[in-house]
């Protein structure tokens, strides 16, 4: 049996267009609109999950779909830092976003370690290979990164590295254990959905 699951970044929201960590606000007017001309470009899932955020929840409705909010698929926690900008946090404490970015098991911020995500995430991968027919995951960029690290067996020092622009897609299809990847795809209404 061939698992396939589709990664889905949300859409914009201010913390994104400010460079800010997130800190649970919602999707702005152009993120919205983009996600519901967007909404017929999917294929028809079988299951719909999501991070259990205020931005994924807003997408996956502005995406006509429905489904679970799953903890396991949350964003990355970075503690106290939630909320403030990367450039606030950088002037503040230069030395501790060094670790952060250099040190995949660095967790001082009081939040989660970037090793502690890929781990998270990949463990719920695994399950999800289990699952019958699409399925398609509203998630945080995080969870994406994390995802792509876990599938390509990458070292966590590379989830900075991977970019996930918002509205897009990242595909994996796969069996026993390997995965195959398609990173990116842009939603768009020029392709027609169909049912896998």
């Amino acid at each position: 049996m061939t698992s396939r699951v589709t990664f889905l970044s949300p859409a914009t929201s201010p913390s994104l267009r400010q460079a800010r960590f997130y800190d649970g606000d919602s999707i702005d007017d152009t993120g919205a609109a983009r996600a519901r001309e967007a909404a017929g470009s999917l294929p028809v899932p079988a299951h719909v999950v999501m991070s259990p955020s205020v931005r994924c929840r807003e997408t996956a409705e502005a995406l006509g779909l429905a489904g679970m909010e799953k903890p396991e698929l949350n964003g990355l926690d970075v503690g106290r830092w939630r909320g403030r900008t990367l450039d606030e946090v950088a002037a503040a404490e230069p030395e501790a976003v060094g670790y952060w970015l250099g040190d995949p098991g660095w967790a001082a911020h009081g939040g989660e370690s970037v090793r502690d995500v890929c781990a998270r995430v990949g463990n719920w991968l695994d399950t999800a290979q289990d699952m019958n027919g699409r399925t398609v995951a509203v998630v945080e960029p995080e969870v994406v990164r994390a995802a792509v690290v876990h599938v390509l067996d990458l070292p966590a020092t590379a989830f900075w590295r991977l970019d996930v622009p918002p509205l897009t897609a990242t595909e994996l299809s796969g069996r026993a254990g390997r995965w195959n990847l398609r990173l990116g795809r842009p939603l768009s209404l020029s392709e027609t959905p169909t049912a896998q």
